[in-house]
């Protein structure tokens, strides 16, 4: 369905992000499969290209496209390569669609299961994240790193997901907005939109080996993701009340040193040893002064926290919808 603004635009319904580097033999058979596989849906769509500072001739494959399709393709060059989380970003701030949909350049996602993304988002989903079941990459360097990576992340986060690294996912675009990427953050997209309110679902979804061009993938992005892991919790978990994690981890530190003062003292008395010519001394008073400082590191947080949320306005919820009311702004 087509809707109209006030100056008579039509409002894209959805867009299609594909973040490129160094793709250009890939580029042509991938808009003609997105075509395809859109040509069926009553639906207004355009398909964004970030260029994520590609040395072959990606961007001027790309040109091309946006030359002859002004209506669906659009094309953002970036100034060098920033990496996936960036392109992805610059894509999502330069969105028009109600519904966006991320999409790897290198055929290996299938543009054939774009329907069947949007008909789960049609079922009352608000992101829908695809499952490469059946992956066609090499199982020891990248599946079971990914495995691994996957089980980890659905158990901290507690949103359970079989297949965090993969591109080919929905997002009502409501959700994208209420939070800012960083690092290797985009595969955690899923985590915060269900952080904002957002219900989160999977389906399975094709996978293809790579015909053209060289994999972008190393073992060492396991590690950094395993990194930006430990953020994600903290801002999930903590961000609200960092005191509950500064706190605790204070208390706990007070709370070790002081038994182990106890027993020093016990043992003062009983088998008349010297509490001071102790190591376990030194290393209480030591955990002391660190759980003092985790103390005041959280009283500290707290304050940044409320300045936070009181200089730009931001609530600490957020409203689906309000019926026979008024939603404030």
């Amino acid at each position: 369905m087509e809707g109209l603004t006030d100056a008579g635009d039509i409002l894209m319904e959805l867009t299609l992000i594909t973040p490129v580097y160094n793709e250009e033999k890939n580029l042509l058979p991938l808009l003609i499969s997105v075509r395809k596989s859109l040509e069926s849906l009553s639906l207004t769509w355009e398909i964004i290209f970030v260029d994520d500072g590609s040395t072959d001739k990606s961007v001027e494959v790309m040109r091309g496209f946006a030359e002859e399709d002004h209506d669906h393709v659009q094309v953002i060059e970036l100034r060098r390569n920033y990496g996936q989380t960036a392109a992805i970003t610059a894509g999502i701030d330069h969105a028009e669609g109600d519904i966006v949909i991320l999409l790897d350049a290198d055929m290996q996602n299938d543009p054939a299961d774009i329907p069947l993304l949007l008909a789960k988002l049609n079922e009352g989903f608000d992101v829908v994240s695809g499952w490469r079941k059946d992956r066609k990459d090499n199982y020891l360097t990248r599946t079971l790193p990914s495995q691994i990576a996957n089980g980890l992340i659905s158990w901290v986060t507690g949103v359970h997901l079989h297949d965090y690294g993969c591109t080919l996912k929905a997002y009502r675009r409501e959700f994208l907005g209420s939070f800012h990427l960083y690092g290797e953050m985009h595969r955690f997209i899923p985590v915060y939109a269900e952080a904002a309110g957002a219900k989160v679902t999977e389906v399975m979804v094709h996978h293809h080996p790579r015909v053209y061009g060289k994999s972008k993938y190393s073992i060492d992005r396991v590690f950094k993701v395993v990194l930006d892991l430990f953020t994600v919790k903290f801002l999930m978990s903590y961000s609200a009340k960092p005191m509950r994690l500064f706190g605790g981890v204070g208390l706990s530190l007070i709370g070790s040193s002081l038994l182990v003062f106890i027993f020093l003292v016990v043992r003062k008395f009983t088998i008349y040893t010297s509490i001071l010519d102790s190591p376990l001394f030194t290393i209480c008073i030591l955990v002391s002064v660190l759980g003092f400082q985790s103390l005041l590191m959280g009283l500290i947080a707290e304050l940044l926290i409320r300045t936070y949320h009181e200089t730009q306005g931001k609530t600490i919820y957020s409203i689906r919808t309000v019926t026979n009311g008024k939603a404030k702004k």
